[in-house]
């Protein structure tokens, strides 16, 4: 493989890109022991791209993962909406990857945090999303072109990854979009639940921010360690049957037919 086609993660790059430059030095060294980046830059030096980056990023991980309903997919040529609790951040999105693009070609399409557009190995599938600052304007042009391409979408309506309340590891409060868009574009619906969940740290993180009021996602710094220590875990994925798009029909209203979908996917388990 040619110097070029090498990609690694510079968090010199992203924090001046995202920070304007602005985080003393001794915290971004910090920050690159703590997320790991030699050991991920060892394995995008290896140049997957796609669905391989996927599957193969299962594989240098350890982590081995038993799908249950495969059968559910549909293979008739309509295209569908895949939405997926999130409980780990990481090692979730890329089982969906892996697994869903070997079973539609490559055909499908992630809508993620825009951060994720710096892993060059997977931002192929993704739909980057920004709802801060001046890109907010056009989110909702991003998700209907999403919607109206040729691929399957990839959805976790919660927009974040499962927090720990009451005793409970659950998603938060889906996001309408999942329904709005899948009604407007005719696509039905597949529910997938993973089964896993985080650290007691990174919730016990969550759960600070969140009393602390802090606008920035802290939670979301811990999720590359996250993916570090789940070095050959095991993980359980339930798919499904499709529900016809027709099923959300004007008896509730999109919010609570959300809700009524994230209760689906947790029956699954």
């Amino acid at each position: 493989m040619s110097e070029s086609k090498v990609f690694e993660l510079d968090l010199d790059k992203v924090m001046a890109e995202r920070a304007g430059g602005k985080v003393p030095r001794f915290m971004v060294n910090w920050l690159k022991r703590f997320i790991h980046q030699d050991f991920i830059n060892e394995y995008l030096r290896q140049g997957y791209v796609g669905v391989e980056f996927c599957t193969h990023t299962l594989e240098y991980l350890g982590v081995r993962v038993d799908v249950k309903g495969l059968e559910n997919l549909p293979h008739d040529g309509r295209l569908c909406t895949f939405v997926s609790n999130h409980p780990l951040g990481a090692i979730d999105g890329v089982t969906l990857g892996s697994v869903l693009g070997q079973a539609y070609d490559g055909r499908i399409k992630y809508l993620v945090n825009d951060l994720l557009m710096n892993l060059p190995g997977l931002a192929p599938l993704c739909v980057p999303i920004n709802k801060l600052g001046k890109q907010a304007r056009n989110f909702p042009a991003i998700v209907e072109a999403a919607f109206n391409g040729d691929d399957h979408v990839i959805m976790f309506p919660a927009g974040l990854c499962s927090r720990k309340q009451k005793g409970v590891i659950r998603d938060l409060p889906w996001g309408k979009a999942c329904v709005q868009k899948s009604v407007q574009h005719h696509r039905d619906i597949v529910p997938i639940h993973f089964v896993g969940q985080n650290s007691p740290r990174f919730y016990r993180v969550a759960n600070l921010c969140k009393a602390l009021h802090l606008k920035f996602n802290l939670a979301m710094l811990f999720l590359p360690d996250e993916m570090y220590r789940s070095r050959g875990q095991h993980y359980t994925v339930h798919i499904g049957t499709p529900i016809p798009w027709q099923t959300f029909d004007c008896s509730r209203s999109a919010k609570e037919w959300a809700q009524w979908l994230q209760d689906r996917v947790y029956a699954l388990n």
